[in-house]
Order: C-alpha cells, then sequence, then structure tokens
C-alpha cells in the first residue's frame, strides 16, 4: 500500500497523490493501477452521494466495483481513505477558485457574485463530496484526519464575509443582515442545488448560478 503525505495548514493548495504497487497479471506488464484506482474512486463517490458516507461500506464498493473486499486494499486502506481522495479533490478546486476571486479586487458585488458562480461550478463535478460535506460533517470533524475540513472552512468564510462587510461598509449591501449568518445561508443554499443540478439536473450549474444571483440581489419583487 502506497503513502501519502497532506499539507493540512493548506487545504485548498495541491496535495500528493497516493500511489499503489502496480500489481501483475502472469508475466504480463503492470496493470493500469492508476486507471483501476479512479475508476474505484468514481464507483465508491456514486455509492456515498447515493447511500451517504457512513452507510457504506467497504463491502458495498467492492460489490460494486465486482471485486472482493479484499482487493480492494490493495489500493486503498480504508473508505475513509477513499473520501479523502474524493473531499481534497473537491477544495483543491473551490478554494484556488474562491482565492482568484477575491484576488481580482473587484467592487464587493462582484467578488460576492464570483463566489457564487465559483460555488455553483464546484457542484456537478464534485456532486460525492458536497453530498458528504452536507451529510457528514460532524462524522468526520472527530477524525484528526479530516482536520484540514475546518482549516478550509474558516478560510472560505473570511473571504465571503469580508466581501459581505466590503458591501456593506460602501452602502451596495443591507447593514441589518449578520454578515455570517448570510455566508452559512448562501453556502447552504448553493449545496443544496447538488440534488438537481447537473449532470442529470433539469438545469446545469451556469443557468442555476444566474438565476441565484438574480434572485439574491434583486429579490423576488417586481420593480
Amino acid at each position: 500500500m502506497g503513502r501519502v503525505t497532506t499539507t493540512r495548514g493548506n487545504p485548498g493548495g495541491p496535495r500528493p497523490r497516493r500511489t499503489a504497487p502496480a500489481r501483475r497479471h502472469g508475466g504480463d506488464a503492470p496493470a493500469p493501477v492508476s486507471q483501476r484506482r479512479e475508476h474505484l474512486v468514481r464507483l465508491a463517490a456514486d455509492l456515498f452521494a447515493e447511500k451517504g458516507f457512513q452507510a457504506t461500506t467497504v463491502r458495498n464498493i467492492a460489490q460494486e466495483a465486482g471485486i472482493l473486499s479484499g482487493s480492494l486494499y490493495h489500493h486503498f486502506d480504508s473508505k475513509e481513505s477513499i473520501v479523502d481522495e474524493i473531499l481534497t479533490g473537491y477544495l483543491d478546486e473551490v478554494m484556488p477558485a474562491y482565492r482568484k476571486v477575491v484576488a481580482e479586487r473587484g467592487n464587493p458585488r462582484a467578488t460576492v457574485e464570483g463566489l457564487v458562480r465559483a460555488a455553483f461550478a464546484s457542484l456537478a463535478p464534485h456532486r460525492a463530496a458536497v453530498t458528504v460535506l452536507q451529510n457528514d460533517w460532524s462524522y468526520l470533524q472527530g477524525m484528526d484526519r479530516f482536520a484540514y475540513l475546518a482549516d478550509a472552512e474558516r478560510e472560505a468564510e473570511r473571504m465571503w464575509v469580508g466581501a459581505i462587510k466590503a458591501g456593506q461598509a460602501e452602502g451596495l449591501f443591507r447593514t441589518d443582515i449578520d454578515p455570517g449568518l448570510t455566508y452559512r445561508m448562501i453556502r447552504d443554499t448553493i449545496r443544496l442545488a447538488v440534488r438537481w443540478a447537473g449532470p442529470g439536473g433539469r438545469l446545469d450549474t451556469g443557468a442555476l448560478a444566474d438565476h441565484y444571483v438574480k434572485v439574491m440581489f434583486d429579490g423576488v419583487n417586481a420593480h
């Protein structure tokens, strides 16, 4: 079993991927371990999104892959290792996207809109990760190996809340709303959209982001 070293202090930065020893079939060339590993991650991701992380067992994943449970351990030492890879893949995409929006230093409204669009863009390719964060956050928080999730959440909240407070200071946003609560409401409503966002959903994430921005900034009242 290969080993991995993670950089917990930089939750959005690049993370080394685990490696697994190549397996041989008789005298043939090494099997495409990386492809097999990616296939197993995709299968597990679908199961986590459908059944929930806690309810999904190693046996479930192995059965879905058509292999014995023991064979799965050639690639991962536990289902936690699999979900770790799924979650870091999500953070490695969404956190740099947030940082890029903030670094552009647009007006606060443009920054908040950019953050909203970045959040929606991450839904379809990371459906399982977003679903796990919704449903299994408290469970994962109890394990040291997932401490980076809280680090990433704190950084994300600083960026969003900073933009909201800047908008309040410039008279762009109402001052009678709590920035932290507003961020959490926006975060959770966007994550809930993963249930009906593409692929297979009625709307793609770009269209959802457009609609969300209209409602968030203009409300539903006629003007």
